[in-house]
């Protein structure tokens, strides 16, 4: 028999499900993560090997340590604090295009969040994007709204790394270096990596505690800036 508790807990989830469905508004599919420069360059043969890195040494630490400090500092009302976080996440992206995707990414899930998901949190964080106070990275507007919308921390970092390894072999798929099938092995190959760099997100206290090392992937990525044709933002 379901009981109240169970009916409540079905709003937050329901949220979740429509932020992070590939349908939603947020430009995600215009990027592949770094994959088509390394695709471009002739290495994309190992693409768990690459997705696993990116997730332990710069999605884990970085964008999703982001979420949950955002999720946090909302939550407490604390927005100097996210502001200190979206600022911090900005500097440690050192690649144009990164830095330019993930502002583009998130001010389109605040536009869009302001019609969807019109809660408190929606409307200031809003108010200071717009005042440019905060560049509003992807990372950091996902979680100030999940924080609003009621999503558990643990819940919002579990999903938003999710959402970006679906987006990965999504990309792969699109460039031609895995089937349909085979990107869903991958996903499920990526179980342990997706829950190191949930675990390692939680860790972070502090803004100055977010980083990024990578740097065989950050050379690759600010060659495909260059690239003449391209079918990813990033």
């Amino acid at each position: 028999m379901s009981t109240a508790h169970d009916v409540e807990e079905l709003g937050p989830l329901l949220a979740q499900l429509q932020l992070t469905d590939s349908a939603f508004p947020s430009g995600m599919y215009t990027l592949s993560h770094g994959l088509e420069g390394y695709a471009q360059l002739g290495l994309a043969d190992d693409l768990h090997g690459l997705l696993a890195d990116l997730l332990r040494h710069a999605v884990g630490p970085g964008d999703a340590a982001a979420l949950v400090l955002a999720h946090r500092a909302a939550r407490a009302g604390d927005w100097a604090r996210l502001v200190e976080t979206d600022r911090r996440l900005h500097a440690i992206k050192l690649v144009r295009e990164q830095r330019t995707a993930s502002v583009r990414t998130g001010r389109q899930v605040l536009d869009t969040a302001a019609f969807a998901f019109p809660v408190p949190e929606t409307v200031r964080l809003a108010e200071l994007v717009g005042g440019r106070t905060t560049p509003g990275n992807h990372a950091v507007v996902v979680g100030a709204l999940y924080a609003g919308l009621g999503v558990t921390e643990q819940r919002a970092v579990a999903g938003d790394l999710y959402a970006f390894a679906a987006s990965y072999a999504t990309a792969a798929v699109r460039l031609g270096r895995t089937d349909f099938r085979r990107a869903q092995a991958l996903l499920r190959e990526a179980r342990p990596d997706l829950e190191a760099a949930a675990r390692m997100a939680q860790a972070v206290e502090e803004p100055a505690d977010l980083h990024s090392s990578v740097p065989v992937a950050d050379t690759v990525a600010a060659t495909h800036e260059r690239a003449p044709a391209r079918l990813f933002v990033t």
